[in-house]
């Protein structure tokens, strides 16, 4: 178990050195959030990502604290059976869900990289409420390039169908088929699409509840 957490540490940190020496963060905004305030819309400009955001995207979504309730409900329901449903087995699936996703993360962040691809969401809080349920959906499989423009999220789509076939390598012999890493497949992007509709929505909501830096955390599924 040891390994299979240390290996996400040290992806993180390898890809954290990589970014810095091939991408310097010479772009201005380099700490600036990576989510938009209350009143912020998908039109306002915002300047392109640095390799610093870049970096604290992927660390962000990958100490999700979502692993640990995801990691709890497949102890609590003994999914899959060859852990267990005792510490050590919660243990295990913590930590093939931590190294699928700083996998799945480091990927779509250091692959995006290459053709200018924005990882992080942009909200569009002016438009109605249907039309930002379609934005959350579509910002799902889309993402921004360096100019702003939309664009399909491809290392999105690379990372997280590549890093759940990749994980089979180190997942329980029963949890290790094709038919498996597509299913996770499926709930990372249905994943990814609640983390969008909570960004969506959640500032509105801190905000009529004057809660402060309320939404600093959220859910992020493996």
């Amino acid at each position: 178990m040891i390994y299979k957490v240390t290996c996400p540490i040290l992806l993180l940190a390898s890809a954290a050195l990589a970014q810095d020496l091939l991408l310097p963060g010479t772009l201005p905004g380099a700490l600036a959030s990576t989510s938009s305030s209350p009143g912020s819309s998908s039109s306002d400009a915002r300047q392109p990502i640095t390799p610093q955001q870049r970096i604290r995207w992927a660390v962000r979504r990958t100490m999700s604290p979502g692993v640990l309730f995801s990691a709890g409900l497949g102890t609590l329901f003994d999914v899959p059976k060859a852990y267990g449903t005792h510490w050590s087995g919660f243990g295990e699936r913590y930590a093939v869900r931590l190294s699928t996703l700083a996998v799945s993360n480091t990927m779509e962040a250091g692959l995006g990289a290459a053709w200018g691809e924005d990882p992080r969401y942009t909200r569009d809080p002016g438009a109605p409420f249907k039309d930002r349920i379609g934005h959350a959906l579509k910002m799902t499989f889309m993402a921004e390039n360096r100019n702003g423009d939309l664009m399909p999220a491809y290392a999105r789509l690379i990372a997280m169908p590549g890093s759940n076939f990749l994980s089979n390598n180190w997942r329980a012999e029963s949890d290790a088929t094709v038919l498996h890493a597509v299913g996770r497949t499926g709930f990372r992007f249905l994943g990814r699409f609640g983390n969008n509709a909570f960004d969506e929505f959640w500032p509105d909501v801190r905000h009529k509840l004057h809660l402060p830096g309320a939404g600093a955390m959220r859910p992020s599924t493996p």
